[in-house]
């Protein structure tokens, strides 16, 4: 009797990746990358991202040590610039990745995580495509009708700048589970936080290499962990790099 040979699992990041990349391609974004081992200037200064922003600061970047200047990225939001500098107008791409942040780990926080970044850059962009765009990805993702809702908000890079949310998947929006317990992802709010996003600013486009006075664009940042945890129910954020296979082994 030979041993039977059991198939592997693709790890859910693994899937949701996969899958957010699809929908986008069909919408005619290219997908982009960049390094993970980032210079300050396209991390932080060609971001509009002022010396003396916080986010600098050791306690949220991961400096490397006698390589001067050098951090590991804390937002994929590199390949966006890294990509205007060597293309021309007009420009939809998403920039999936590992990024790496010095903050305390707990149910909804990893030092290491993954984002989805996305820019779309031409003559006409409006914070309208954006939400038809954010709509439409969730909308197919989810599986379901996804209520989307913009709140104003604050990023060195986007002016204006908003804060996306969804209505909470999981509990259909209710604020609570079937057992009447309060729903971990939304915390009974019924909306969950996904992401940042906004019209580039200006002085982003002329980082870039690109006329702030001819072309327009919309970008955005969505935690792929988050996605996760929301279409597939999951509670803890460190789940996802436990190396338990209980987990895998579900998909």
């Amino acid at each position: 009797m030979t041993e039977t040979q059991k198939k592997g699992h693709y790890h859910p990041l693994s899937i949701v990746t996969r899958d957010i990349e699809k929908i986008f391609r069909r919408m005619g974004f290219s997908v982009a990358s960049g390094p993970e081992l980032e210079d300050e200037y396209h991390n932080f200064d060609a971001l509009n991202v002022p010396k003396d922003h916080p986010a600098r600061d050791m306690q949220d970047t991961f400096w490397v040590k006698d390589m001067d200047g050098m951090v590991m990225r804390t937002q994929t939001s590199d390949v966006q610039i890294r990509y205007m500098e060597t293309h021309e107008p007009p420009i939809r791409i998403i920039a999936p990745g590992r990024v790496y942040r010095a903050e305390a780990t707990d149910a909804r926080h990893e030092a290491i995580f993954h984002q989805i970044e996305g820019m779309a850059i031409d003559t006409d962009i409006t914070l309208g495509h954006l939400k038809t765009v954010l709509t439409t990805v969730f909308t197919e993702f989810f599986g379901t009708d996804t209520e989307i809702r913009f709140r104003p908000g604050y990023f060195p890079f986007v002016e204006p700048g908003v804060e996306v949310d969804a209505r909470c998947v999981t509990c259909g929006g209710t604020g609570t589970r079937e057992d009447g317990s309060r729903c971990g992802p939304c915390k009974g709010t019924t909306w969950l936080e996904l992401g940042g996003a906004g019209m580039v600013h200006p002085k982003v486009l002329m980082n870039g290499g690109i006329d702030p006075r001819k072309y327009q664009g919309f970008a955005f940042g969505i935690g792929i962990e988050r996605l996760a945890m929301v279409k597939y129910k999951i509670d803890d954020v460190r789940l996802f790099v436990s190396g338990d296979l209980r987990l895998v082994h579900q998909f």
